[in-house]
């Protein structure tokens, strides 16, 4: 078989339980991404690295935990520079040094390298991650938009870039390349989520997401001489929650749903435009979520009956298993088997290792350091994990750690600083209320996190600290044993 087009879609802020093929009691129908899992394989124990956006796409496209760079805790903020090291190896230059034409469309939000008016590449006086509203404000008046940024998709490894740094974020214009297509000559208003900010005449949030698909069609429609590879990073669902016209009222979750909806349509386009050129047969789909959904998932439980995070606990920003346990579909005719589920525990970061491992191309030395390759178990070996362990990683800097059936989670436990998760749910679920001791959990008679073992089970909550301790040290080699469970000392 030839090498295959790769076409990687991540939604945001996409719920585990948003979806129909993941949830039955979803009020939100999803009749293209259903499709796609029946065409497919359905994951259900796939995990972000973070509970947050920037951490997770960093490890999307390095292969490496966001924890190990500058980044420690928290997002990236407007003005904020790269993130991606320049010499960092990442799944984009890879693949184009396989062959591949590399493109990049939608959201990066990992950070630009803008040159300021006074020329100066950087203004080192705010602390990296941090948000001062005044301070940001203040460094965006400085940038010079006419000039090109750095650190951004191109240098990343894409051939071409479309998109945005973030829908809430700005500047408030397409980015193109290595640039932005138009001056910001407007200066929007802080609105709810919507951060104020520079702005083109005439931005409409309710244009990212068409035009989104619609750039990512048309390059699918183009003749290729070689495969390509398309990173279609969505603004959907994650506030501010705009669906269009079309979409509105079609879910039962209010907006939100409706906005799923619209990300159902969008990978719908996709999917149309590969059978249009006719290469389904050789092009591997996969769409995920960058983590869980946000806090707002709480009140349409209450509203609508709809939990975003179905039976899990925890969302965006928490440690638990609803902040980082998202979608995960694959799709790869003649060699994804159709219809099938993998309940093996795998990762975002180990796309950059399965992308080297299905082209077969050598990775540089040091790359994709905490990704392995789940080649295996896309080609129906499910009987047998790829990897023995996963370290997840909250909005304020906390720590779980996932080997076989257990999770533990470093005090104060699940929940993020913010403290979003009501009584009343807790009440409804049976969770006690976090103490500040650390949390172990057995998933598979437990996935619900309710039941903290810590207590009964010293010696394993001893051997998982003592495991993310090792890993936060250095990456540790993914060896499995046998007989599963625990690694080994």
């Amino acid at each position: 078989m030839n090498a295959p087009n790769i076409i990687y879609i991540l939604a945001d802020d996409m719920g585990y339980g948003d979806a129909g093929c993941n949830n039955p009691a979803s009020k939100i129908p999803t009749p293209h991404l259903d499709r796609l899992a029946e065409q497919g394989m359905r994951f259900t124990d796939a995990h972000a690295p973070s509970s947050v956006c920037t951490p997770s796409r960093y490890a999307v496209l390095t292969g490496r935990y966001c924890w190990r760079s500058r980044l420690k805790k928290g997002v990236l903020w407007p003005t904020d520079g790269a993130l991606i090291e320049p010499d960092r190896p990442t799944v984009a230059k890879c693949l184009r040094d396989a062959g591949y034409q590399t493109a990049c469309f939608g959201k990066w939000h990992l950070g630009l390298d803008w040159t300021f008016a006074d020329g100066a590449s950087s203004i080192p006086e705010m602390a990296y991650g941090v948000h001062n509203k005044p301070v940001r404000h203040e460094r965006m008046a400085r940038v010079d938009f006419s000039k090109p940024f750095r650190g951004g998709p191109r240098d990343c490894g894409f051939d071409r870039f479309f998109g945005v740094d973030a829908p809430n974020f700005p500047p408030y214009a397409w980015f193109q390349d290595d640039r932005l297509a138009g001056v910001p000559l407007e200066e929007r208003a802080d609105e709810g989520e919507v951060h104020g900010g520079p702005m083109v005449p005439d931005w409409k949030l309710g244009d990212i997401m068409p035009t989104l698909a619609r750039k990512t069609v048309e390059f699918i429609g183009e003749k290729h001489e070689k495969p390509f590879f398309i990173y279609l990073a969505l603004t959907a669902p994650h506030t501010p929650i705009v669906p269009n016209p079309q979409f509105r009222g079609i879910s039962g979750a209010g907006e939100y749903g409706d906005f799923v909806c619209e990300v159902d349509h969008a990978v719908g386009q996709v999917m149309a435009a590969i059978d249009r050129a006719g290469i389904a047969g050789n092009t591997l789909v996969i769409f995920t979520s960058d983590n869980g959904p946000e806090h707002f998932a709480y009140g349409r439980i209450r509203e609508y009956g709809h939990a975003s995070m179905g039976s899990l606990r925890g969302v965006k920003k928490d440690t638990w298993e609803g902040g980082h346990r998202v979608p995960f579909i694959a799709r790869w005719p003649g060699a994804v088997p159709a219809g099938s589920t993998c309940g093996q525990l795998v990762s975002l970061a180990d796309f950059m290792a399965t992308a080297a491992d299905i082209t077969g191309t050598p990775l540089p030395p040091g790359a994709s350091e905490d990704g392995v390759s789940i080649l295996p178990l896309l080609g129906g070996r499910l009987d047998r994990p790829v990897r023995e362990y996963a370290v997840h990683h909250g909005y304020s800097g906390g720590f779980a750690i996932r080997s076989g059936c257990w999770v533990y989670l470093e005090a104060p436990g699940g929940l993020d600083a913010a403290g979003v998760e009501p009584a009343w749910f807790r009440e409804e679920r049976g969770y006690p209320a976090p103490d500040g001791r650390a949390q172990l959990y057995h998933l598979d008679d437990d996935l619900a996190e309710s039941h903290n073992r810590i207590e009964e089970e010293p010696a394993v909550a001893a051997r998982l600290a003592a495991m993310l301790g090792q890993v936060r040290g250095g990456p540790v080699p993914f060896v499995v044993e046998q007989a599963g469970g625990i690694l080994s000392e």
